[in-house]
């Protein structure tokens, strides 16, 4: 293997990047408008949930309640309403996901200090938003309930006796916020590295046959080794730009804690970045079509990301099966790998199990990558 033949090979591809708008386009917009459609779109948090208040007794107490909603940032009163039909109306409108209903003795039950009951209807066509939105109003009420008790104990002139055996003092480490979007963006830079990556080199070999450029190719005493990389490093270092498009973007604009260091984060990432790029170049050779190519490297690579990874649905809630095949997903490990060099600040040494799975990984496609070429026109 000469370093000569390398860097021929390495020119050309980079020329042909130059010249192609589409592989321009993959390389260095795509990165940019998955950062931010993905970083803004995709979301655990629910804030401003509208909600519909129907006051049955319209007094100050049913009005207290209801500004415990308001001045809550989990909720947004979107419509007051004035019966059931007109309740019901909002809901299938979507105007709202939770219905407040006040009943008329709320008051009454509230001095008497017996149980007052309020009413809460749920659209639960999305069942994920109907359960948080449920346990969110169910924290409200329930700090009313315990101010309401407390004022009619004082007016009556008698003292609320509260005995707790035993309370909780929670820490919360890593993700203080408890913000979804710590979580969420560092796994879009695995989506990004994936896709991109994948997209990209799926068009080298493919190119060439469609082109007509292969038999020049097959004719010069370049050997297979030597086109497989020459091809790959053009993009490993566009692989590395985005990375640290992602890094900058992630840090700066979205505010996600980096508490690593730079030398694990890239390390791991060019592990990664051999991997999906030997993906698409043994889909390139196989495949002599670049649409076809880029087709399936899509289906191989964004779909188990965004579904199997861990980036988004945790893996340890999904069936036992399915737990099962996502070992087989590179992309878990490098996800396990982002997340914790952001938020934990690990390094190589705690990552060393997903580091070795992703090493494997990478020996296995590129060894597949490098046997499946001939230089043959067959």
């Amino acid at each position: 293997m000469r370093s000569r033949r390398l860097r021929a090979i390495a020119v050309k591809e980079l020329l042909q990047i130059w010249r192609d708008p589409r592989s321009l386009m993959v390389a260095l917009l795509m990165p940019f408008t998955q950062m931010f459609l993905l970083g803004y779109g995709v979301t655990l948090d629910l804030q401003h949930i509208p909600i519909c208040t129907f006051d049955r007794e319209a007094s100050q107490n049913s009005q207290a309640l209801f500004k415990r909603f308001e001045a809550s940032r989990y909720f947004a009163i979107a419509r007051n309403v004035a019966s059931y039909p007109a309740l019901t109306a909002a809901i299938d409108r979507g105007d709202c996901k939770i219905a407040i209903v006040v009943p008329p003795d709320f008051s009454e039950r509230l001095n008497d200090a017996r149980i007052a009951t309020v009413q809460a209807i749920l659209d639960a066509t999305d069942d994920n938003t109907a359960n948080i939105a449920l346990g969110y109003a169910q924290a409200v009420i329930s700090g009313y309930s315990t101010d309401a008790v407390l004022d009619v104990m004082n007016r009556l002139g008698q003292e609320l006796q509260q005995f707790q055996p035993m309370t909780v003092q929670s820490r919360v480490w890593f993700n203080e916020d408890l913000e979804s979007r710590n979580f969420i963006v560092p796994g879009v830079v695995a989506a990004i590295m994936a896709l991109v990556g994948a997209q990209l080199t799926s068009l080298t070999i493919a190119r060439e046959w469609e082109r007509g450029t292969m038999e020049l190719l097959i004719s010069t005493p370049v050997k297979p080794g030597e086109v497989m990389i020459g091809k790959l490093l053009p993009y490993l270092m566009l692989g590395w730009i985005d990375a640290a498009f992602c890094l900058a973007c992630a840090s700066l604009w979205f505010g996600v804690p980096f508490r690593g260091t730079i030398f694990t984060l890239f390390a791991t990432t060019t592990l990664f970045l051999i991997v999906v790029l030997g993906i698409g170049y043994l889909l390139s050779v196989l495949i002599r079509s670049q649409i076809g190519a880029s087709q399936i490297a899509l289906l191989v690579t964004l779909l188990p990301t965004m579904l199997l990874s861990g980036y988004v649905f945790p893996i340890d809630q999904m069936p036992a099966v399915v737990q099962d095949i996502t070992y087989l997903v590179y992309s878990r490990y490098y996800v396990a790998i982002v997340k914790a060099i952001f938020l934990k600040g690990s390094d190589i040494a705690a990552l060393a199990v997903p580091t070795i799975f992703l090493l494997v990984y990478a020996v296995a496609v590129m060894t597949l990558a490098a046997r499946a070429f001939r230089k043959s026109l067959d």
